[in-house]
Formats: C-alpha cells, structure tokens, sequence
C-alpha cells in the first residue's frame, strides 16, 4: 500500500480471527504474522501483514459495514485490482479469500503525491499515462453509471431517514443537462476506477500506482478524468495539459468539454455519496458538512459561462 502511518499491532480476538483467515492463503501459510492499521481510509479497514525472518509486506483490506449499499461489489474489486495490476497501475493481488471477500495485495514500497506536487507538468504526464493504461486494459466486471448512482443514494437515503439537501433538486436538473449533451456523442465504455482522491494515489518512483479499486467498473473514461481534475483543483490550463498528455497530442475543444462536464458530475456523485453515508455509516465524521462542500462545489461549477460553453460544445452545437 503506501507509506502511511502505521499504528500498534492488533492482538486478541480479531487479529486471531484474521490470521486463521490468512493461513487459508498458500503464500502466508505457516508463518508467524503480525497485522498492523494502515491509515486512511473512510469505508474500510486496512492492515500491513509482515511475517518474522520475512522482507515481504502485504495488505489486507476488510470491506466495511453496508458497503454494498453504496454500489460496491467485493468481487468486482478484486477482479479490478487484478486488471490493474495487469497492466502495472494497481498492487500485485496475492488472494482473495472468500466467502470473507478479505482482499490481500503486496506492499507497495512508495509514497504520496504531494498536493503541490500534482500540479506540475511532470506529474500531470505521469498520472495521465496510468489513467490512459487502466482504460486501455481489458474490460472489467460491473457497471459504473454516475447519472444513475446518485438516483439509487437518494433513494438508498430516503428509505433510511436522511433528510435530503435542498440543493439536491437543481443538482439533478443540472445533471440531466449533462446527460444530455453527452448522449449527443456517447463514449465507449472502459474499465475505470471512478475514485481518484489523492489519498488513492502511491508513487513509487517508476509509476504513479492506484489502490482502493471498490468503485471499479465499466464507463465513461472522462468521469476519470472529470474526477480526477476536480478532485485536485486543477486550473482550467491543467485541465487541458492532463487531456493533451491523456491523448498524446492536443485536446480536442470537444473531449474537453467532456472533462469539464465530467468535474461536475463528479462532485453531485461525491456529495450524494455523503448524504447516503449518513444514513449507514457509524463513523465519527461529519457527511453532511462532506456532502455540502461537494455541493456548493458543483453548483458554483455549474453557474459559470464556461460551464455553459461546454454543455454546448458537448452537444455539438
């Protein structure tokens, strides 16, 4: 995984519990673990593996509580983490021990991208060339529909006694704009990792890597990168410099428009994600301030001329 904190090793029944698990995978089999926290994370829970006399560290990834409700599927994340490890953007996959749904990757030896360091041109190459090789791998498992997902969270929110925000009724009439102008010239589907926060990124001085593939599946390329963009305040020149590498060449004013389009799009799905988290999740963390910093967000993106030139040039008009 990354070089995150690691906390104190877990002892007692859950790290009894785990081991038997691992002892089920052929490469840990016999060997004297010890399991520590990793850090980060808000849905799930990670755990460094190491084994005495042994270099080697792994990561064991436990899915957190409802998580299927949030549209996560365990056996499309690990088909996903093997396709990117495939082609050299996701860790390498040792097991995935059902019926747990325990995932175990190896240890990437590396470290985050700093927030400053994502807007230089380098950098920018660099993340566009892993993006570019994860949609050009072979196709994954499972659907990822944004347009969709936040229709399914805030039915998911209702039905479990959220108060949806107000903002929530002019976010999706923006959003059937969006779809709108897309359909005028749909994509082909690729294999996408639909979340791009900085906290998923390792550098490991060769690649920039991805882990945490549970929102994997098959859409639109742009969403990544849409997502990707918003998600690290890129200026609009970035935008177009991560596209024009994303394409090995200068941007099209069309595919642009896309990425543009997709920023927004990106944050009403992030903020749905926080008004559905409230109603599920048992975590210390403050959702609903999360869901509204997404969506003043979008919706100050979306009252802007620039928006407006890209709906339209989206649309071909």
């Amino acid at each position: 995984m990354t070089t995150d904190p690691i906390g104190e090793p877990i002892v007692g029944e859950l790290r009894d519990e785990l081991v038997a698990a691992l002892q089920r995978v052929p490469e840990l089999a016999g060997l004297d673990l010890t399991l520590q926290p990793l850090s980060g994370g808000i849905t799930n829970r990670n755990f460094v593996v190491s084994a005495r006399r042994r270099d080697e560290r792994w990561v064991l990834r436990l899915a957190g509580n409802d998580t299927h409700l949030l549209g996560i599927s365990r056996e499309v994340e690990y088909a996903a983490t093997v396709a990117a490890a495939g082609v050299g953007v996701g860790p390498e996959v040792i097991a995935f021990i059902r019926p747990e749904g325990y995932l175990i990757t190896r240890f990437i030896e590396g470290g985050p991208i700093g927030l400053g360091a994502v807007h230089r041109a380098d950098t920018i190459a660099r993340v566009a060339d892993s993006l570019r090789r994860i949609h050009d791998g072979p196709p994954i498992p499972g659907l990822f529909m944004p347009f969709r997902i936040v229709e399914a969270y805030r039915a998911l929110a209702e039905a479990r006694g959220v108060t949806i925000p107000p903002e929530y009724e002019l976010a999706q009439a923006t959003s059937r704009r969006i779809e709108l102008a897309l359909l005028a010239n749909p994509g082909e589907l690729r294999p996408c990792h639909n979340d791009l926060l900085n906290a998923n990124f390792i550098d490991d001085l060769v690649r920039i890597r991805l882990v945490d593939w549970e929102y994997a599946g098959m859409g639109d390329p742009f969403f990544d990168l849409g997502n990707f963009a918003v998600n690290h305040d890129l200026t609009p020149d970035e935008d177009e410099e991560l596209l024009a590498d994303y394409d090995s060449g200068p941007s099209r004013p069309d595919r642009l428009a896309r990425l543009t389009l997709m920023r927004t799009v990106s944050d009403f799905r992030e903020a749905m994600w926080g008004v559905l988290q409230q109603g599920i999740s048992t975590l210390d963390v403050d959702f609903v301030a999360y869901a509204g910093d997404h969506f003043d967000r979008m919706l100050a993106g979306s009252s802007t001329p620039a928006f407006e030139r890209a709906l339209r040039v989206a649309a071909g008009d």
